[in-house]
């Protein structure tokens, strides 16, 4: 990549937090953050925000007569933008306007008022007058444009799991077109819906653990399969050039798309990592990637196959491998964000964030450089090379 392009904040909530500290301590433990409720009358492992971020939640909801009935993907979209920009400088105590694109995406959008809305028709054969507006995918970026006033492009998408890293891509193409200097870009996911995860438990992908561990992602060795939900708003915000404030640089990018051989699995070597993995190295060789940050979601076929590709790619050169979907969830179209948010952690305070029930034979003495990986399902995969600014 000739132009250099910066991550100048990056932004969540989710189970680990509110912010990049609240998130880098939360991973300093062995502990994960999901807890078992009740959805159909069934006990379901869900990964479900702090007590304090609800209540932050509600109060911005509550802060705005228009945001009262809008969706928690909405509502969650708007915090972690809210955080980012004010952390990357681009909110101003001034007249003058900063003006950025904004591409954010969500798997599933607005499910909890899709089913509300779906509910209310089947008894009254009736819907309330804000039901389709509030429940376009549209619906997420165009809230946060209005709500930071911003002029710029504004794009809301879905490529289900890998929706947050197609964000970052797009906003990647903005800014090397050179019709953007600044772009916002995520993903957000409100899915503990009774819906959604019937959705999932009919795959049978859905965790029935009862040992520690609830989701045992990236455990290459399990029998069953233990995906669990979770709910996570996470921004980025992109920048050209480098700044002082650069806390990452995009140093390489990669894409591919598998012809679909099932509704909702990739090949056995996940072909489609295998060719975003070598987009984004591009020249480089294997052995410069210090870390993976694997999609690895918690089932036995999508952590092996995910694997597979990584040994097709890097052979007897695996970098250290690690995921976050054992302690927070599968947050769907924002997880790939919350993976570059890991991804940037480790590059700045230096420390690789283990999965507690792996053994890792070595442990890289510095991390310059670290790979993020997401796919959806029908194999829409992306791979983002992150970079520490001074490198």
């Amino acid at each position: 990549m000739n132009e250099k392009i910066s991550i100048t904040a990056i932004s969540s909530i989710s189970p680990l937090g509110e912010s990049l500290e609240e998130s880098w301590n939360s991973y300093q433990n062995e502990n994960h953050f999901l807890k078992e409720e009740d959805f159909s009358n069934e006990k379901t492992w869900v990964g479900r925000f702090k007590s304090s971020s609800i209540k932050n939640i509600e109060e911005l909801r509550g802060s705005d007569v228009k945001y009262k009935k809008l969706d928690n993907s909405v509502i969650y979209a708007l915090f972690a933008s809210r955080n980012a920009v004010r952390m990357a400088g681009w909110i101003q105590d001034t007249d003058q306007k900063v003006n950025f694109g904004i591409n954010i995406g969500s798997s599933r959008g607005a499910t909890e008022l899709f089913e509300k809305y779906h509910a209310e028709f089947l008894e009254k054969n009736k819907v309330a007058s804000l039901a389709s507006p509030t429940t376009t995918l549209g619906n997420i970026a165009s809230w946060v444009a209005h709500d930071l006033q911003t002029e710029g492009p504004v794009f809301s998408h879905s490529i289900t799991c890998s929706t947050a890293l197609h964000a970052m891509l797009n906003g990647i193409a903005w800014l090397k077109s050179g019709m953007a200097n600044k772009f916002l870009v995520g993903g957000s996911e409100a899915p503990l819906t009774p819906f959604t995860i019937a959705q999932m438990k009919a795959l049978k992908i859905y965790s029935k653990e009862t040992s520690r561990y609830p989701s045992m992602a990236l455990d290459l060795e399990k029998t069953k399969n233990t995906m669990v939900l979770g709910e996570a708003a996470s921004m980025a915000c992109l920048e050209t050039g480098v700044s002082k404030n650069s806390l990452a640089l995009v140093k390489g990018v990669g894409y591919a798309t598998e012809a679909l051989r099932h509704n909702v699995s990739i090949s056995a070597d996940a072909e489609c990592f295998q060719q975003s993995m070598k987009m984004a190295l591009g020249d480089m060789a294997p052995s410069e990637i210090d870390v993976i940050v694997m999609h690895a979601p918690g089932t036995i076929k999508g952590d092996q196959t995910e694997f597979n590709a990584i040994k097709k790619v890097f052979r007897d050169e695996i970098p250290f491998l690690t995921t976050n979907k054992w302690k927070v969830g599968h947050t769907f179209g924002s997880s790939g964000m919350l993976s570059i948010e890991m991804a940037v952690l480790m590059l700045n305070r230096q420390k690789v964030i283990k999965v507690p029930y792996l053994e890792y034979e070595n442990i890289p003495k510095k991390i310059n450089t670290v790979m993020v990986n997401a796919v959806g399902f029908g194999g829409n995969a992306v791979s983002i090379l992150l970079s520490r600014p001074s490198t």
